[in-house]
């Protein structure tokens, strides 16, 4: 039932896996989940009823989530990438964990188009995320060689892997950005969201799901209406050159550089927004990246009524307790 759901709304269509990664960032200092409880701690989060499964999360010093899994009985690092419509693992691990290739003869296609390119898909026998177990779990085999870069200058260990909306989807994930908890739904019988959870004080944003399985939020940028991709891949928040020059704002050069699946690295020039607000949460002085967004955000979004501004990266889900509900397809920020 779960591949099936994968492959129905995926299929071997046109898709853009995005990551946020940059050759150079700000150093930050990493978390684990070892000196820290789960949830209880938490004022927001319910005690986890046995339905549901809450996996502490790590923050990389490359401003990512981070979630332990296990692939074929091995651990796995995978980034959690809201940005990402399906699970990828690095083609360079594939042997590793003892991964086989997608059949011809299965209903799983054996490629999918990535940013322009065919890449594998690759299948792992067990995927476990704490006590959720998904078996025969496919996944994209990609180049993530420009991530694994950044994380040896970073001095940390690279990243196995995504998980992506294909399993953050059908589990009805919460994904709490600050808090650094996913909670997901493991028995698919149980009606309704994770109990107890405590939105005072919170502005609920509606995410709209486009026809890849992205997801995006409706703001305003200097007063101009534009929508946003909510993207955990994203070091920071970054707009599409185009609709920042359409603003005729001024952009200063910075030491950073990102780059895509698929994609050649670029580089990030910076721009000011005086007047940035995504629902109801206004934020004054927003400094922002800038960057050519072509390739990645398809479909003629970025030259939409309202255009597709950019993406809404992890600086502002962690600043503002940005809380993503898979389940209600709803954005929680604290004013």
């Amino acid at each position: 039932m779960k591949k099936l759901l994968w492959w129905q709304k995926f299929g071997p269509a046109l898709l853009a896996v995005l990551l946020g990664t940059p050759a150079l960032a700000a150093p930050r200092k990493a978390t684990t989940p070892a000196a820290r409880a789960v949830a209880p701690t938490n004022a927001r989060m319910p005690a986890i009823q046995p339905q549901f499964e809450a996996l502490p999360l790590e923050r990389s010093r490359q401003n990512h989530l981070l979630v332990r899994a296990f692939i074929n009985g091995k651990p796995a690092l995978l980034g959690v990438d809201t940005g990402a419509p399906v699970s990828a693992i690095s083609i360079k691990r594939v042997k590793h964990f003892g991964m086989t290739p997608a059949q011809a003869n299965s209903d799983i296609p054996t490629r999918l188009r990535i940013n322009g390119r065919y890449n594998g898909v690759a299948i792992a026998r067990s995927l476990r995320l704490g006590s959720l177990n998904l078996v025969d779990e496919p996944m994209v085999a990609v180049d993530l060689a420009s991530s694994a870069r950044a994380a040896r200058l970073m001095n940390e260990q690279p990243i196995d892997g995504i998980l992506g909306a294909d399993i953050l989807f059908p589990t009805e994930a919460v994904l709490d950005c600050r808090a650094q908890v996913l909670i997901l739904k493991i028995d698919p019988e149980a009606k309704g969201g994770v109990p107890g959870m405590n939105y005072s004080g919170f502005s609920e944003v509606p995410m709209h799901v486009s026809s890849g399985y992205n997801l995006y939020v409706d703001g305003s940028l200097n007063g101009k209406a534009a929508k946003l991709m909510v993207d955990t891949g994203a070091y920071g928040t970054l707009l599409h050159n185009g609709f920042v020059r359409s603003m005729r704002l001024p952009m200063r050069a910075s030491a950073f550089s990102s780059a895509g699946v698929n994609l050649k690295k670029r580089d990030v020039r910076l721009a000011t927004i005086s007047r940035f607000s995504i629902g109801e949460v206004d934020m004054s002085s927003k400094e922002v990246g800038v960057i050519d967004l072509e390739g990645l955000v398809r479909g003629g979004l970025l030259n939409g009524s309202p255009p597709v501004a950019g993406l809404l990266g992890s600086e502002i889900l962690q600043r503002h307790n940005g809380i993503i509900d898979f389940g209600t397809r709803t954005l929680y920020l604290k004013r």
